[in-house]
């Protein structure tokens, strides 16, 4: 049965964190944050809504996105490979190296309902070359499983996991995929002769997909079908990614970007690469916790 937030609002900046590219919301319901990252600052960022509290974290390098693991902390995509987020020791360790192609780095990622993880990479001369999809699975092996995608976006489930969607944002497509057969394709939705690239997204108990879209200013919900359903515009230009979290998953959250902006735009847009958040009306789907371990650089942890 669907469930449904009592009033919707509109997106509001939750905390002004005027991340260069921010990414990746990951809400961990454990411990009542929502985690994101700043790709280009180099940084992981926290906030707790019940109490108001949250920190901003130097990595040293690029990381975009994440999974929470069963036993507490993130599974962590970075441009090294995998590596393990304690919130504890507030410490990244690295526990899957994967080499990427020089000047390449890892972008938009989510666990699928199986409990595998997946993650992409991208060229970051904007996405000049065709990257990758990574899937990482529960026993702990990556795979790349797609090629041929510039800049691999949204990477969000349905319900069943047996649909992927998937963007490539410079071909400004959402793409549908077979996930029992990756060669199985077809066009969800394009955003071509429109000033906005589709860019990370969520999936509500409806089973409906919300995207954000770059250069947009808005987030869009699309029916399984493909329609639109709703338009929601944000307050800024360059959206980046949703997660539902929140007591309920009742919250939408929004990161954002000031990357590339010109001095005027970013002065005309204060909150540019802030942190978004507002409720939909709807609640999120539930995603699974990352049960696998990397025996060869970890134990086994616990909290």
């Amino acid at each position: 049965m669907t469930q449904r937030a009592p009033h919707p609002t509109a997106p509001e900046c939750l905390v002004p964190s005027r991340d260069r590219l921010g990414e990746g919301p990951c809400w961990s319901a454990d411990e009542g944050r929502l985690y994101w990252f700043d790709i280009k600052g180099r940084a992981l960022n926290w906030h707790a809504p019940a109490t108001g509290t949250g920190g901003r974290h130097d990595l040293g390098l690029r990381a975009s996105a994440a999974a929470v693991r069963a036993g507490g902390g993130l599974l962590v995509a970075t441009e090294r490979g995998l590596a393990h987020w304690d919130p504890d020791t507030e410490t990244l360790a690295l526990v899957q190296p994967v080499a990427l192609e020089a000047g390449f780095r890892t972008n938009d990622g989510q666990i699928d309902p199986r409990g595998d993880f997946w993650w992409s990479t991208m060229d970051d001369d904007g996405g000049r070359r065709a990257g990758m999809v990574f899937r990482t699975r529960r026993s702990g092996e990556t795979e790349a499983v797609i090629e041929g995608i510039h800049i691999a976006n949204t990477m969000s489930f349905s319900a069943d996991g047996r649909r992927l969607y998937l963007a490539d944002s410079q071909a400004q497509t959402i793409f549908a995929y077979d996930t029992a057969d990756l060669r199985r394709r077809e066009v969800f939705v394009h955003t071509r002769g429109e000033p906005a690239n589709p860019d990370g997204g969520a999936v509500d108990a409806d089973g409906f997909l919300w995207n954000a879209q770059w250069g947009g200013s808005r987030l869009v919900r699309y029916a399984p079908d493909g329609l639109v359903d709703r338009i929601v515009p944000m307050p800024v230009e360059q959206p980046t990614s949703c997660a539902f979290g929140g007591p309920g998953l009742e919250t939408l959250f929004v990161t954002s970007a000031w990357d590339g902006l010109s001095d005027a735009a970013r002065g005309a847009q204060p909150m540019a690469g802030g942190l978004f958040a507002f409720k939909p009306g709807v609640a999120g789907l539930p995603l699974p916790l990352y049960e696998g371990t990397f025996s060869a650089l970890e134990a086994p942890h616990g909290r």
